[in-house]
């Protein structure tokens, strides 16, 4: 089925450029079509046209949240109430963690999953998800090994310091940087957002351990007499659900749900404050002003300021080396839960131009991937969900 199609160009309302600074992711029934930017928001850049195909790898996911594609073509895919589905082969199987006192409620269960820089010989996985009960629940970090079809126990080496009785904002995006350190974020727990302003609460913030759990000694706060305060990473966060590394730049990119309105992209460097509650863009859902601040001095204003809100869920960072669609190099994809598209968001023109791509996946959308062929893998979200694999029709 060819259909002409256009990744048109969000209106320039919906994004606001805060600042320029730069401190620092089972049938085989392809649709082919054909696509092209629009006008960009600044003059005079047009994007070639391009042929993709679209094609499911997975339906009939229950509650989907993140996805990996290991070495050898299998993809592991990760469902709130603790399966992990597994496509090997064009199979699809689904297997039940074991995880230590899994909490399924509101946002929380499974999350996030990535490989372990050393995964070709360890074999290893990293898990987040939430654990507990209403009364008292965090996020935690576990590894388990893959052994093909199933996994070891997992075994919880964190666990957020700062306990909370709400089913919300658990961030859980987890990221292996270059130094076989792990970043992952935690929400400031929807009800408790003036903890992401204190050090020694672990809320609303950005932390960083090793990956036997342990807290690097060249963390920001690491001299810090409290504990909990030496694995922060940067504060400041609500919930914080995309984290990348920008490889050709050496720069960490985040992304946060704000209220109504708010949402923002951010870098993320050592020590940061990134300001939530005490400057945002959005108001609370009731439409009541949450500060009067939209700066304040010792605080990072971000980099773009989503208002009305778009809901940013995953991101993915198509760098340099990647090669299948050349005019996404040096963009950011993110998918979005309420604009229910794909954008992309330039980060070499210095004007992070923004443009909703593959407008043909539609629909609220989880999570996105890019392989290490440059392919573009898309999460839908919720009952029924899907697996999507995009790739270009040469």
């Amino acid at each position: 089925m060819l259909k002409m199609a256009w990744l048109s160009q969000l209106k320039m309302k919906r994004f606001i450029h805060i600042s320029k600074g730069l401190s620092c992711k089972q049938s085989i029934c392809c649709i082919t079509l054909i696509w092209s930017f629009a006008f960009s928001v600044h003059a005079g850049s047009t994007l070639p046209i391009k042929q993709y195909n679209i094609a499911p790898l997975a339906t009939e996911l229950n509650s989907p949240w993140s996805m990996i594609e290991l070495p050898n073509g299998t993809w592991l895919i990760t469902e709130r109430d603790g399966h992990v589905v597994i496509i090997k082969n064009n199979q699809l199987s689904r297997v039940k963690l074991p995880l230590e006192g899994l909490y399924v409620a509101g946002q929380g269960g499974l999350l996030d999953i990535v490989l372990s820089p050393d995964y070709s010989e360890s074999h290893e996985v990293i898990f987040t998800y939430a654990q507990g009960e209403l009364a008292a629940n965090r996020l935690v970090i576990a590894k388990a090994t893959f052994n093909g079809t199933d996994f070891s126990q997992p075994k919880i080496i964190y666990q957020v310091a700062t306990n909370k009785d709400t089913p919300q904002h658990y961030a859980g995006r987890a990221l292996v940087l270059p130094d076989n350190t792990l970043l992952f974020s935690s929400g400031d727990g929807f009800d408790y957002r003036e903890q992401a302003q204190v050090i020694t609460s672990q809320l609303g913030k950005v932390l960083r351990i090793n990956l036997d759990g342990s807290v690097p000694r060249d963390n920001p706060f690491s001299d810090h007499e409290n504990r909990a305060a030496q694995a922060v990473f940067s504060l400041g966060h609500r919930n914080t659900q995309g984290l990348v590394y920008n490889y050709d730049t050496q720069q960490i990119i985040s992304h946060e749900h704000g209220p109504a309105g708010g949402d923002e992209l951010n870098y993320l460097t050592a020590g940061t404050n990134y300001g939530w509650p005490v400057i945002t863009y959005g108001n609370d859902y009731s439409q009541a002003r949450i500060s009067p601040f939209r700066e304040y001095a010792g605080m990072k204003k971000p980099t773009i300021d989503w208002t009305p809100s778009i809901a940013p869920s995953g991101m993915a960072y198509y760098g340099s080396e990647q090669s299948a669609f050349p005019v996404l190099q040096k963009h950011v994809l993110l998918t979005t839960l309420v604009d229910k598209k794909i954008y992309s968001v330039n980060l070499a023109n210095g004007e992070f131009t923004q443009t909703h791509i593959f407008p043909e996946v539609t629909g609220r959308l989880r999570d996105v991937f890019v392989t290490a062929k440059g392919n573009i893998a898309v999460l839908t979200d919720g009952k029924e969900a899907k697996l999507l694999l995009i790739t270009p029709n040469k």
